[in-house]
């Protein structure tokens, strides 16, 4: 008897109709090829060791029982404290609940705050998480396009994608893969367009503690008008370097907090009690400590910018995040970034990823971002490497 095929219309169309990722395509040929792999964003390396000897101690000597549903007091009450001294913000830790990595806090949010029909306003090159997520819980994409070099904001691009459906501004600062951070300006822009057209923003805050330059994060939530309809969103993995934890949050004023809990527990529940506490200590380090990593990854961003500039490469300037973009047209490369990426991989041994898999539909395509958050050798051997493929292009 023949096997009997899957029905063709099995499964939810949006998950059904999607393609293989960038990403994955990306992290795949790396694996099979040995490439150096300056595509996906993490670090190299195990995690800092307190970091990783504060979780070992807390599963060896503490509960690893199912924790409180909204997560630990102890990090919520360490999330207000930390958000209070770095940020000039007045969370109390029953507004803070904490998730399985930032992006089920994402997940949650939409799940909880869009109703079927409503618009979801976001900005392109964005997360891939975003746009499948938001159509899922039967939303509506209102995405506005952002251009290099600058990636401007503009009231008249914000203003023309928003209708009297639009109900929330869904948004990354820091920005990848741009490296951006959206400028005072900017978020002024974002708030008065958020309270005058009645929008709850959620913010995907993640990359707030990896600034550079003296920079600092603003977060839209401590802009006029938006504390009672921001949802600030942080990430454990991003601020430790420990991605693989998945440890996140979500901070909004008792009305949004009450509906995010309600999603949040029907998701994951809860998340593993060590790696709370754990963050929960980390959050109450000297300040030194994260301005110590900072300026690390900041060295690491130089040290890759720089040797591509030798090789011959224009780079973009990145702010933040672990990420900058070679520019390929300015590098005198005739060729889209999507090609770029699979020539490297197979003639230079060194995985990236293109701009343009940020974009939902008219995509920028002569920028490739590269991942710095690696050790010096990492580094050096891919500009090596990158170097020697430009060489050979004439």
């Amino acid at each position: 008897m023949e096997p009997r095929l899957p029905d063709t219309r099995l499964g939810h169309p949006v998950y059904r109709d999607m393609p293989t990722t960038i990403f994955e395509h990306m992290s795949a040929r790396a694996r099979e090829t040995g490439a150096i792999n300056l595509g996906q964003g993490f670090p190299e390396g195990p995690g800092p060791q307190e970091v990783l000897q504060a979780a070992a101690d807390a599963l060896l000597t503490r509960s690893s029982q199912y924790p409180p549903m909204p997560g630990l007091i102890e990090l919520r009450a360490a999330l207000a404290d930390h958000y209070a001294r770095r940020q000039g913000l007045n969370l109390s830790p029953q507004e803070i609940i904490v998730t399985s990595g930032a992006t089920e806090a994402i997940a949650a949010s939409l799940l909880a705050l869009v109703r079927p029909g409503d618009e979801v306003l976001m900005l392109a090159p964005l997360y891939d998480a975003y746009l499948p997520l938001v159509e899922r819980v039967g939303g509506v994409a209102r995405v506005v396009k952002l251009t290099p070099p600058d990636w401007r904001v503009t009231r008249d691009a914000l203003e023309a994608a928003i209708t009297p459906r639009t109900r929330i501004l869904l948004m990354n600062n820091p920005v990848n893969p741009t490296g951006i951070v959206l400028r005072e300006a900017e978020l002024a822009l974002l708030a008065d367009l958020c309270t005058t057209h009645d929008l709850i923003a959620l913010c995907d805050e993640v990359w707030e503690e990896t600034v550079y330059d003296g920079l600092p994060h603003r977060p839209l939530i401590g802009f006029p008008g938006m504390r009672e309809r921001t949802v600030k969103i942080g990430s454990a993995g991003k601020i430790f370097s420990v991605t693989g934890w998945k440890v996140g949050w979500m901070c909004a004023a008792p009305p949004i907090a009450t509906l995010l809990a309600r999603a949040h527990q029907f998701l994951t529940f809860t998340t593993p009690p060590n790696l709370q506490w754990a963050v929960a200590q980390g959050l109450g380090w000297p300040d030194d400590w994260l301005g110590n990593q900072r300026a690390a990854y900041q060295a690491s961003r130089d040290r890759l910018a720089a040797g591509l500039i030798r090789a011959g490469y224009v780079v973009q300037p990145s702010g933040a995040t672990w990420f900058l973009s070679i520019d390929l047209p300015a590098s005198g490369i005739a060729m889209d970034d999507v090609i770029f990426c699979n020539r490297i991989i197979d003639e230079a041994g060194v995985a990236a990823i293109p701009i343009s898999a940020f974009y939902p539909d008219d995509p920028v395509t002569h920028l490739v971002r590269l991942c710095f958050s690696k050790s010096d050798a990492t580094l050096d051997q891919a500009i090596e490497r990158l170097a020697a493929f430009r060489a050979n292009l004439g």
